[in-house]
């Protein structure tokens, strides 16, 4: 079975758990009052609802007469290579052969064999093409949700956006909107690193080497050539996180634009917010040089607070329910300092009831490894 496809489909129906079972703030217009029935979705996996006990149902109410139309549902998804998505439509076959799996599978497919289009779940997907060497070309694709909005090289592909959204109308029975964002190769600590967590610095054991070695070395530039590379630092600093914001607000300034049957009258809501990334800096070890070592990560985990808090500032929505995709490869074992610096940011007190965690760890196949 191809794990590629199995987790980009697990985590997507993981994390919908949380963004679809917390009503979030409205972001245009005055707060809508909870509606009859709602409940808040479970803060962590060992949570559980207040009254778990069988009593006997009351009789329904009846519908009101009018409803109001309810705001469009938009969520935005953010990261790097994980979330822009690597599994081939080639690869969907092998969800079916396991009985756990094969309902994904049949969600993921129309009647006909091919991936199913989604009538009223529509994405617009920032990205790039290029890279590895090549300069990177800002690419946008909008449309209906269907395959095709992963990775756009090597033929269609999904990335965690398509199970999201598909569980995501399922879960509400309302018209979503996905904004997607996301870039291979990307870090927090410089690519996305949010306004608030300041100027990048070198670590001061990372800085004493560069003192050590002013005529240069492997990784180190020589004296002459740091005022360049200060400069070239400074100008890479957040221009991801920029990118981010700026492609948010552009959608949402022209919902009709991507979504036709969109109601400005009924308007939307910023009902989650997904990050799933962090790759290029588990593995930088110039950023994180005591990165094998408890604690090693920390500098993460306060990148990922101000990232969220600057998030909620930018598109006006303090309440603004995030969910932190933990990346797993190699399993349950492996990475654990790192896992537990990313998932650290939802133990805070001040998101707590409105950021978790989901660890994709659990779905790492290792009889594929």
């Amino acid at each position: 079975m191809n794990r590629i496809a199995l987790r980009a489909a697990a985590l997507s129906t993981a994390i919908v758990i949380f963004g679809c079972g917390t009503r979030p703030e409205r972001s245009t217009g005055p707060e809508i009052p909870a509606r009859s029935g709602d409940t808040d979705a479970p803060s962590s996996a060992g949570d559980k609802r207040a009254d778990d006990t069988l009593t006997e149902p009351e009789p329904p109410s009846p519908p009101p007469p009018d409803p109001a139309p309810r705001p469009l549902k938009v969520f935005v998804l953010a990261g790097q290579s994980n979330m822009e998505g690597q599994a081939t439509v080639s690869t969907f076959d092998h969800i079916g052969m396991y009985p756990d799996t094969a309902p994904l599978l049949k969600a993921m497919r129309g009647d006909d064999g091919t991936p199913v289009v989604c009538d009223d779940v529509y994405i617009s997907y920032l990205t790039g093409v290029g890279g590895w060497g090549r300069p990177m070309t800002p690419k946008v694709k909008q449309g209906r949700l269907t395959a095709g909005y992963g990775a756009l090289s090597g033929g269609a592909k999904i990335g965690p956006e398509f199970t999201f959204g598909i569980y995501v109308r399922r879960l509400l029975g309302e018209p979503v909107l996905l904004i997607k964002t996301a870039w291979g190769g990307k870090s927090l600590h410089t690519d996305f690193r949010p306004p608030s967590a300041g100027r990048y610095e070198l670590p001061e054991k990372i800085r004493a080497l560069w003192e050590k070695h002013p005529q240069g070395a492997h990784g180190i530039p020589k004296a002459e050539d740091r005022p360049k590379w200060r400069a070239e630092k400074d100008k890479a600093t957040g221009r991801y996180y920029r990118l981010m914001v700026e492609h948010v607000k552009k959608v949402l300034a022209d919902i009709k634009g991507v979504y036709p049957d969109y109601d400005p009258q009924a308007g939307y809501e910023l009902a989650g917010f997904v990050w799933f990334q962090g790759w290029n800096d588990m593995c930088d070890g110039g950023t994180y040089p005591d990165r094998n070592r408890p604690g090693g990560y920390d500098e993460y985990s306060r990148l990922l607070a101000h990232f969220i808090r600057d998030v909620r500032k930018d598109l006006g929505a303090p309440g603004l329910p995030f969910v932190i995709g933990v990346m797993g490869v190699g399993g349950l074992e492996d990475m654990k300092l790192f896992r537990a610096a990313m998932a650290a940011p939802a133990s805070l007190p001040e998101f707590e009831g409105n950021v978790v965690a989901v660890e994709t760890a659990p779905f790492w196949d290792h009889e594929l490894v």
